[in-house]
């Protein structure tokens, strides 16, 4: 369209003004005409005016009484529709509609106010007042039509329909993805679309605030749609049984889909009842000196949370060495026949004559605990005490005949994906007890990861509820590493600053920049923060509103904008989930990105959750047996302080290791 000049907008104001007059010279003709007489009898006539009112007439212009009136009304309209007056948002088309329709009724009815009982003069004067009034009352509501904005703004004050774009809404199905249903708004629209975690073994994050919906509407999915695939698995269930009976039941209803039906167990230390007994440290899985020492950390570790940010430290380091030397210690004695945590404990505990006297029967550890040994020859008691004390008192509090019992037995172990010997099991933590349990199960998580994550088995999936309430030491290398090895990782955390207290900062960053898929419900601060980066920007529409006396301007643009702002991730409602997956080679995916709602079939799995059974009773325990595994244990590692004092006495070549400081 041509650019309108100046000259253009004055020639048309004139036309207008033009029209408007044309409006009011007819209407006062059909005054003229119509109250003649009254114009008469004030002397307003004329022999001119008469023969102009004359030809006026032999148009047809008077031919019936509204004609007049409707041509007046249809000028007026003309130059109402090219003004332009002063514009004001607050005007409505109400205003002006109620204006027009009185100023059109009294218009036309005025007509009866010539048929009055009044003088010729009365009724025309009530007559011209009545149809000015009416005339210009209609002109008022143009005039309000004129003004009021009609290009305004979108009413969308959240910019909710700006921040919508397209998501996957084909289900892309392998076997081993997580496809979870879901609902989306792309502008004013809702549509139906999936999540299609296709490749699992990149790591899965899963965010949220308590309540937020994480182990709901997503950890239960990946629990029972994985088990239906065939994986083996392991489960951490932070509150116990919540994860657990999930696992169980859909184990129940698929087993004899696997090639080799899977075993179900499951770790409790508070019933031991409902509980099997695993050795986290179990011989065939340590295989040199260095699984020890992984082991030590990770207990130690889990124990002492504050470590985790020391590690490298004179007197974090010491207290490693000194009981990784006691574990492969137990490792080679008897090739391994007294290699339990309990075992551990209790030998740490001995007089340092007999401890170290034995532990330098064990060439291997020799450089481990050689600092200790000279320390307590050179009567540095202080040094050794600081090195070894903080060893010994953290371990002690796990010294707990309930403990003890549940880590000496051997009824499976933690090669889950065994193909020979697939496996479920679950490890159940107790929020009460957070502490000593989380550290224990560390260390069956340690020791679980390095059995899993090798070549040639089966299919797994970790699950980690709650994950920061455990310690696993090189978690991003499982993540980086085991995605050749088919094991796919999914971690349940509330906030990335729980990650950060409970890992450190260097650690937490990892992890989360490692994870391939994430999926978040509400989460606030840095996290929000991060994840808004994470899920990039898209095109959004921009508008201004500009007024002045005479025209309104608005002015529409686009620019890049966060899909996803923080603002939006801090105020999701529960089962509300932001996110991006990841995908593979074989199976490409374009809109990997997502905002939507989870849609969970509430009645079925209330209807499914009723007809659950709870995880059976395992075997009788009772305090009587307890207490004797416990009595036990503390006389093995008597026995095995007896043995080997009397074997190095009787042998002149080791006689020399005793140690007897006076």
């Amino acid at each position: 369209m041509a650019h309108q000049t100046g000259e253009n907008e004055q020639a048309l104001r004139k036309i207008l003004d033009m029209t408007r007059m044309i409006s009011f010279i007819l209407l006062g003709l059909h005054f003229y005409y119509y109250c003649y007489g009254a114009f008469k009898h004030w002397g307003l006539v004329s022999a001119f005016s008469d023969r102009m009112l004359v030809n006026v007439a032999a148009t047809g212009l008077f031919s019936s009484f509204s004609k007049s009136k409707l041509f007046a009304l249809g000028f007026l309209c003309i130059s109402l529709l090219g003004s332009k007056g002063r514009k004001n948002e607050k005007l409505s088309y109400k205003n002006a509609l109620v204006y027009m329709a009185i100023g059109l009724t009294v218009y036309f009815l005025s007509y009866y106010l010539l048929l009055a009982r009044l003088s010729v003069e009365g009724r025309s004067v009530l007559y011209v007042v009545g149809l000015l009034t009416g005339y210009l009352t209609i002109l008022k509501g143009g005039t309000i039509l004129s003004r009021i904005i009609t290009d305004k703004l979108k009413k969308d004050i959240f910019n909710s329909e700006n921040e919508t774009f397209p998501q996957e809404e084909r289900l892309l199905d392998n076997e081993y993805s997580i496809n979870l249903p879901a609902k989306y708004q792309l502008k004013n629209k809702q549509r139906k679309s999936w999540i299609n975690i296709i490749n699992p073994f990149r790591g899965l994050l899963v965010l949220g605030t308590p309540g937020a919906g994480k182990s709901y509407f997503v950890i239960r999915h990946v629990i029972t749609q994985h088990i239906k695939k065939g994986f083996s698995m392991f489960a951490y269930d932070f509150k116990y049984p919540d994860l657990s009976v999930i696992v169980y039941n859909t184990w129940l209803k698929n087993k004899h889909l696997f090639k080799v039906e899977p075993k179900f167990y499951v770790i409790n230390f508070d019933d031991l009842t409902r509980s099997h007994r695993c050795n986290p440290l179990d011989p065939s899985g340590m295989q040199d000196i260095t699984d020890a020492s992984e082991s030590a950390r990770t207990i130690l570790m889990g124990l002492n949370r504050e470590w985790i940010k020391k590690q490298g430290d004179f007197f974090v380091e010491s207290p490693i060495n000194f009981l990784s030397a006691i574990i492969w210690y137990l490792r080679r004695y008897q090739d391994g026949a007294f290699c339990t945590l309990p075992h551990v404990i209790e030998l740490m505990q001995v007089d340092y004559d007999s401890l170290f006297t034995i532990l330098r029967t064990e060439k291997e550890i020799e450089v481990l605990i050689n600092p200790f040994v000279n320390a307590y020859m050179n009567d540095v008691m202080e040094q050794l005490e600081g090195q070894i004390a903080s060893a010994k008192i953290s371990m002690a509090r796990l010294s707990s005949p309930q403990l003890y019992y549940a880590l000496s037995g051997s009824d499976f172990t933690l090669d889950i994906n065994n193909p020979d010997e697939p496996k479920l099991v679950c490890a159940g933590n107790n929020p009460q007890k957070i502490q000593i349990y989380g550290a224990v199960l560390s260390l069956y998580v340690n020791r679980l990861v390095k059995l899993v994550n090798q070549k040639g088995k089966l299919k797994s999936s970790l699950v980690f509820d709650e994950f920061p309430t455990i310690y696993l030491n090189n978690m991003d290398s499982l993540i980086a590493t085991a995605r050749s090895n088919k094991v796919s990782t999914t971690l349940g955390i509330q906030d990335f600053s729980q990650l950060k207290k409970d890992y450190g900062r260097e650690q937490a960053d990892v992890i989360m920049n490692i994870v391939g898929n994430v999926v978040s419900g509400q989460v606030t601060g840095d996290t929000a923060k991060q994840l808004s980066e994470r899920f990039g920007k898209i095109m959004q529409d921009r508008e201004s509103l500009s007024i002045n006396s005479s025209d309104t301007s608005i002015s529409r643009s686009q620019q890049l904008e966060s899909a996803v702002p923080p603002s939006k991730i801090s105020a999701l409602s529960s089962g509300e989930f932001v996110g991006m997956v990841a995908d593979d080679p074989k199976n490409k995916i374009t809109l990997k990105a997502f905002h939507c709602e989870i849609q969970n079939d509430h009645d079925a799995l209330e209807k499914e959750e009723d007809a659950y059974f709870s995880i059976p009773e395992i075997r009788k325990v009772d305090q009587v047996m307890i207490q004797r595994n416990y009595n036990q244990i503390k006389q093995d590692v008597q026995d095995i302080i007896a043995s080997e004092m009397e074997r190095l006495s009787g042998d002149p070549a080791l006689v020399r290791l005793i140690i007897r400081k006076q």
